[in-house]
């Protein structure tokens, strides 16, 4: 247990130690990601090839689309574009595969508050509950969407205030006007061997 924490119940009746974010930020570097949700401590597994491929296309898939969009005066409410970027979200750190900020998010040491778009590409690793703790500490704390991708189904949750929209083909958001996703772009080129 860590120092002046008291322990949690987590998955199948195990106890599991809350963290504060101050002993988060001095742990030691590791090869796997973190995140700390609620001061629970979360690692996950290094991405497979598949959801990296998905992850970096949609990187330069958004870049490329806010800097069109910013170019013709639009969405400036919008910032930059992140892949794995980490948020200092109150006391959690969250790390989406890719995300979007906030024209103007406040940041210190560490980018504050929630991004504009959070996005999660699911991997085994990932449980329906943390993503749905995820899904409602990204939208309680400023995200205006938050876009969960599913390479097995190859579909796509859209996560908007009270109201979830699912995606197949194509999808769109208010967060990008005028602009259509292929979806078959983003998973179809990236299946195993291609």
């Amino acid at each position: 247990m860590w120092p002046g924490d008291c322990g949690k119940m987590g998955a199948m009746g195990a106890t599991t130690s809350l963290m504060t974010f101050e002993e988060f930020e001095r742990l030691p570097e590791e090869p796997n990601r973190l995140e700390l949700i609620d001061g629970e401590l979360i690692r996950m597994p290094p991405p497979t090839v598949r959801h990296g491929k998905i992850s970096q296309f949609l990187n330069r898939l958004l870049e490329d689309i806010v800097q069109e969009l910013h170019a013709n005066r639009l969405a400036l409410d919008l910032g930059r574009v992140f892949k794995e970027m980490g948020y200092l979200i109150g006391s959690n750190w969250a790390t989406p595969d890719v995300s979007i900020t906030h024209a103007g998010q406040p940041e210190g040491e560490y980018l504050e508050g929630a991004p504009a778009l959070a996005v999660e590409v699911i991997s085994k690793s990932n449980t329906a509950e943390m993503m749905q703790r995820k899904v409602q500490l990204y939208l309680e704390n400023g995200s205006r969407e938050v876009w969960i991708f599913y390479p097995r189904t190859e579909r796509v949750a859209v996560h908007s205030g009270k109201t979830s929209s699912e995606f197949s083909g194509t999808l769109t958001s208010d967060l990008l006007p005028g602009v259509s996703i292929n979806l078959t772009d983003v998973f179809g080129a990236q299946r195993p061997g291609q």
